[in-house]
């Protein structure tokens, strides 16, 4: 996430819809990825205050910027959709005449928009189904009083959510029943967001041979999978070979997992970075990981920093624990790096990259740790 500021100097932050300051209405622009303070003209267009472009773009609210979602993207003044990038990709909500079901489906769209910017921050393609029948689509269900629960998944571009997992008591009932050290909206959509750029990104490409060298065979029967997974637990040296017990039954769901954690490794990065914490002279010593842990040979340059970045986030991990252990809160980042993790997280990497000649490289770490 960017630092934002208002004009008036006041900070802004991501899901702000006024600044505190000055009273200013505040929005997100999908298409330039910036957030800040705009001006109401004559016709009821909005611009953003002392934009200097000539002309200045015009916007319409997101029409859910009132309503449960509360929403603060911007819809451009010549598109005639009436909602926002994110907005669109939502296809079903729960009856908001529910308990509770307002508040969380504020919360379930807050997750989602965090989440989409980190994915437009890698230059990933973001289609809407309404657009492309292979595009995303959104479904956050709740599940029937005398009913089967929802089950959270993906299928096909679309991702269901059950909107229990916005309430803290659900989220935690079940991280106790599954042995999960993490269960938060922002990695559930994460997560399933793997499944689906998996078949973008992976499923029928040149990848996908190194993806089964690297994660095993997906073409495993993968209910029989879920069902060995549930019965007998991940195998015993799981965490020596998965980011998590849940990445170690079934190739997909190792990829998903993985593929989560690097958008929170990359996400938690850009953060710090953005604001500016340095952590140069913490007293930790940690052995780095080196390049043996790479996917595939990379330029020094590029491999250099890719682990510089992984490399931070061991150290930044450790401050951030210590730090919430100190309020008494849960670590912030429950995971241990082994280096099957990073050379798969490497292999997320360099797919996210691509082909290009010049491969993206990971964010300049702003932490003076291992070389960043």
């Amino acid at each position: 996430m960017q630092a934002f500021q208002c004009a008036c100097g006041q900070p802004l932050f991501f899901a702000n819809l006024t600044c505190l300051g000055c009273g200013s209405e505040v929005a997100y622009d999908p298409r330039r990825r910036t957030l800040g303070p705009l001006s109401r003209r004559a016709d009821g267009l909005w611009a953003f205050q002392g934009d200097a472009r000539n002309p200045a773009p015009l916007f319409r609210l997101c029409t859910h910027r009132g309503a449960a979602a509360a929403c603060n993207w911007l819809v451009p003044a010549e598109d005639p959709a009436a909602f926002c990038l994110s907005c669109s990709l939502t296809r079903t909500i729960p009856a908001l005449d529910r308990p509770r079901n307002v508040e969380r489906l504020r919360d379930l769209e807050a997750a989602k928009r965090r989440v989409l910017f980190s994915l437009q921050n890698l230059k990933l393609p973001i289609v809407s189904r309404t657009h492309d029948p292979e595009g995303l689509a959104f479904d956050f269900l709740e599940s029937p009083p005398d009913g089967p629960p929802v089950l959270t998944g993906h299928t096909a571009g679309v991702i269901t959510l059950n909107v229990a997992e916005a309430d803290s008591d659900y989220r935690d009932k079940h991280r106790d029943l599954l042995q999960e050290h993490y269960r938060t909206v922002i990695g559930h959509l994460r997560h399933e967001l793997g499944h689906h750029y998996w078949d973008v990104l992976v499923r029928d490409t040149s990848w996908q041979e190194s993806f089964r060298a690297v994660f095993g065979d997906e073409r495993a029967d993968y209910a029989a999978a879920l069902e060995r997974y549930y019965a007998e637990g991940p195998p015993a040296d799981w965490q020596g070979r998965f980011i998590s017990r849940y990445a170690a039954s079934h190739p997909w769901e190792d990829w998903a997992e993985t593929w989560a954690q690097y958008l929170h490794i990359r996400s938690t990065l850009e953060t710090v970075t953005a604001y500016r914490l340095d952590i140069s002279q913490t007293p930790l010593k940690a052995t780095p990981f080196g390049p043996d842990a790479l996917f595939m040979p990379e330029p020094a340059e590029a491999g250099a920093a890719f682990l510089a970045w992984i490399n931070a986030m061991v150290v930044l991990a450790a401050v951030l624990n210590e730090t919430a252990r100190s309020m008494g809160q849960p670590d912030t980042y429950p995971f241990v790096l082994n280096r099957p993790t990073v050379t798969k997280l490497h292999f997320v990497h360099c797919v996210i990259s691509g082909d290009r000649a010049a491969r993206t490289p990971p964010p300049p770490v702003a932490l003076a740790v291992a070389g960043g």
